[in-house]
């Protein structure tokens, strides 16, 4: 037998999920969210994001996982779709790192 869970964060209909986090996200995406996200989805390590960033890996780590508390997701994965979702993404191309 299959137990499902429900996901925190996560409505059973994603339109009402996504006014409720536009709600209570507030003034996010700021620029450093998008460009943080940006990279993200470039697929660099988080060695080089840090890098990137002029941010030690820890620091890199905290804004992650305050973005993941903030959207009220448990994995990265989570987070990538629901920025995308919340077309968080759109607004400025990603560079590659080491361009």
């Amino acid at each position: 037998m299959t137990v499902t869970r429900a996901t925190p964060g996560v409505a059973a209909h994603p339109a009402g999920r996504t006014r409720a986090l536009v709600a209570a996200v507030g003034k996010e995406p700021t620029t450093a969210t998008q460009h943080l996200l940006g990279l993200m989805r470039t697929g660099a390590t988080d060695r080089a994001i840090a890098r990137e960033l002029d941010v030690s890996l820890r620091t890199l780590n905290r804004r992650i996982s305050r973005l993941q508390s903030l959207l009220g997701v448990q994995s990265r994965f989570q987070l990538g779709v629901l920025a995308a979702e919340l077309d968080w993404l759109s607004a400025v191309p990603p560079r590659a790192v080491g361009e």
